[in-house]
């Protein structure tokens, strides 16, 4: 099943109504909840991982391949590299394997940031790239968000120039969460790919609910200088092994995997070819993080707490702390947060867990606040 198709069969089963239509749900939750999640240690809910992950499937996989894992992954990548292109309607030449989809950034900002190139970016946002390309000497322009806490594609356009080698759009954007409206994000990519590369870093686009939000990979497809990052660390369940890909137009893919340093390894890739045949556990993990969302917000608006509807696994509000305060009173009652992401320093991002660690931490936060 398709990326598309799984999204939409979540929709029909009614995330938006408080879960009253969940036919078959009790099923699907009772065959992945029986496996045990740790609950020794703090509970880490800092860094937007699936705390569900990896799934029973995929699990077996990797048990499974050790066996090749005294082998070079290449003729492994092979099979990945067909499904993807499959998954996302794109031929193979379009597809690059990384390490993790924070490798495919760095990548990017290493190819397009070289020689005093300039990059555009949101602020905040995710800062893999802008401090790759910065580490290279590359000039990154950090562009306040807007007052809704999206990017200001506007004010972005016009920070580009001549020398600009790259706009990154993280979408829906890492630390807020926010959504860009699908037509401004279309006609922004159309009006300015002609004069520069624009990135859409994707790696929450499983999580979006709105009904038919485009990815932009039909950009690429169409010949445009668009680069489309996605990644399995986050639904799939996998931050852990490190896998990843672009999707770009063949000749700047080339370009790209002769950037790539770490790649991939035999491990990683036979369990992103189970996980993406895995429509069990990828439906579960949605429906769980749209639950643990909603007990986040119940909580959030028990301390009257502003904070953004979440097109992700994670929540960002406003706490009325320091975040450079907020963060080690909370982990030191065992729950871990966000980093501080400046200039919204009295906000915190709180990334969801399992069901039982989303009721801890709102446990936590009423009493720290409290």
């Amino acid at each position: 099943m398709k990326t598309a198709d799984r999204r939409q069969w979540l929709k029909t089963v009614g995330l938006s109504s408080g879960f009253a239509l969940l036919g078959g749900f009790e099923a699907l939750a009772y065959a992945e909840s029986t496996r045990p999640i740790p609950v020794s240690g703090p509970i880490r809910l800092s860094s937007n991982e699936n705390p569900y992950g990896p799934s029973s499937r995929v699990r077996k996989v990797l048990s499974n391949a050790f066996d090749d894992a005294c082998r070079y992954p290449f003729t492994y990548l092979r099979g990945l590299v067909d499904m993807i292109a499959q998954k996302e309607g794109v031929s193979k030449d379009h597809v690059v394997v990384t390490g993790g989809s924070t490798e495919g950034l760095k990548a990017c900002g290493l190819v397009f940031g070289l020689h005093n190139k300039e990059v555009v970016a949101a602020d905040p946002t995710f800062q893999a790239l802008l401090r790759y390309a910065e580490n290279f000497g590359s000039t990154v322009h950090r562009v306040p968000l807007n007052e809704t806490m999206h990017h200001d594609l506007e004010a972005m356009g016009a920070r580009i120039n001549s020398n600009t080698g790259l706009v990154f759009i993280c979408n829906p954007n890492n630390p807020t969460g926010t959504l860009l409206d699908k037509t401004k994000l279309i006609d922004f990519c159309n009006t300015y790919e002609k004069d520069t590369c624009v990135f859409s870093d994707e790696a929450y686009y499983d999580f979006i609910m709105e009904p038919d939000y485009p990815s932009m990979i039909p950009l690429v497809k169409e010949g445009k200088n668009v680069v489309v990052s996605k990644t399995f660390s986050k639904v799939y369940g996998l931050a852990g092994l490190r896998i990843g890909y672009l999707i770009a137009r063949p000749d700047i893919a080339t370009r790209l995997k002769n950037a790539i340093m770490a790649m991939s390894n035999v491990l990683a890739i036979e369990a992103a070819k189970e996980a993406l045949r895995d429509d069990e556990f990828y439906k579960y993990s949605l429906l769980q993080n749209t639950r643990a969302k909603d007990l986040i917000y119940n909580t959030l608006d028990d301390l009257e707490l502003p904070y953004i509807k979440s097109h992700t696994n994670f929540v960002f509000f406003k706490s009325g702390r320091s975040i450079h305060e907020l963060q080690p009173a909370m982990r030191d009652e065992g729950v871990l947060i966000g980093r501080p992401f400046p200039p919204k320093l009295d906000w915190a991002r709180i990334s969801t867990g399992t069901l039982e660690e989303t009721a801890q931490f709102n446990r936590t936060l009423k009493k720290v606040l409290g």
